[in-house]
């Protein structure tokens, strides 16, 4: 038997999400069977944890897009028992049964390694937000971007994703422009090592200016809309946009294709739920190296299973700071 929290829908289309002891024949037939330490938490997760169920497919459905922990058992030959592993994306959590449980079964091509020198509770903290902040800097620096070229902008900086840009960007040399609608994050962010705070009030109002003073020599962008529209006619000559989310709507709102063709601007799509495995294994170790612990530990708070109803609602609501690590067997 072992504890997950899973999500049923009753009769009248009604979710709820709660703590159950399951029994192990009820796992997903794959061929490695993880005993999972710690989990995470993703506006996935609020979305499929929430009223509605949001991208799950069948029930009832164990969240959880990510997950770290060792190896049980496996009947794929790159595994074997005792192996330490990651796994972020591919659908898990969404499609298939996650990591918001004590064991977990998946397919062998889904997971990847830990690093040397990386705790299964790192990897966590670290997460698919923070993988997604890390080949938002290779993309960035894939399109000539270098430390001295300017300040990098980061929005939605206080969350997942732009919490772990910003400490990597900061170690990396970069100057790092943190763009918050949160005052009380500003020590957060200078701690991470932002060396100055915009209020995002200053970039969503829309204009219909075509262009405006090259201000950015580059930009992780987790908000779009508004704000993304805006941005790209601030960006510096040759320069680049790594795109990661939508928390501002999907539309860039007030964009011309004006930054494109008089700046050579660049408009770089980040995904990391279909990323190939080398890409991973690149990234994750990039994170081994790049990513400063310390600056990572001040950006976890810790959860348990029971927490994550609440949680969940929390982090679609824009209220969760930094990174939620769930302790699966607390």
């Amino acid at each position: 038997m072992f504890k997950a929290l899973v999500v049923e829908k009753d009769a009248e289309g009604k979710t709820a999400a709660a703590v159950q002891d399951l029994h192990e024949d009820r796992l997903p037939d794959a061929e490695v069977t993880v005993a999972v330490e710690y989990s995470t938490l993703n506006y996935k997760d609020g979305l499929c944890i929430g009223p509605g169920g949001g991208l799950v497919r069948a029930y009832p459905h164990v969240p959880g897009i990510d997950f770290a922990g060792t190896v049980q058992d496996s009947r794929d030959d790159r595994y074997k028992p005792g192996d330490r592993v990651v796994l972020t994306g591919w659908r898990v959590g969404e499609a298939h049964w996650g990591g918001y449980s004590q064991k977990a079964r998946v397919k062998g091509d889904w997971l990847v390694p830990l690093p040397e020198g990386l705790s299964t509770r790192q990897a966590m903290a670290v997460g698919t937000a923070g993988l997604t902040a890390m080949l938002s800097v290779m993309a960035l620096e894939d399109h000539w971007l270098e430390p001295g070229h300017g300040p990098v902008l980061v929005t939605g900086a206080a969350g997942g994703v732009g919490s772990v840009a910003t400490a990597i960007l900061a170690h990396l040399g970069y100057q790092v422009a943190a763009v918050t609608g949160r005052p009380e994050t500003e020590d957060y962010l200078r701690d991470l090592g932002a060396t100055e705070i915009v209020p995002r009030e200053e970039l969503t109002e829309v204009t219909r200016k075509p262009l405006e003073s090259e201000r950015w020599a580059g930009c992780v962008d987790a908000v779009a809309g508004a704000m993304l529209g805006r941005v790209l006619k601030q960006m510096k000559y040759g320069s680049s946009v790594a795109a990661v989310g939508l928390a501002g709507g999907a539309a860039i709102e007030g964009a011309l294709i004006t930054p494109f063709i008089l700046r050579g601007v660049n408009l770089l799509g980040i995904d990391s739920v279909m990323r190939p495995y080398a890409d991973r294994v690149r990234a994750w170790d990039r994170i081994a190296s790049d990513l400063p612990m310390d600056k990572l530990e001040a950006m976890v708070q810790p959860a348990r299973l029971s927490d994550l109803p609440g949680l969940g609602a929390d982090i679609l609501k824009g209220q969760v700071k930094g990174r939620v690590v769930v302790d699966v067997n607390a």
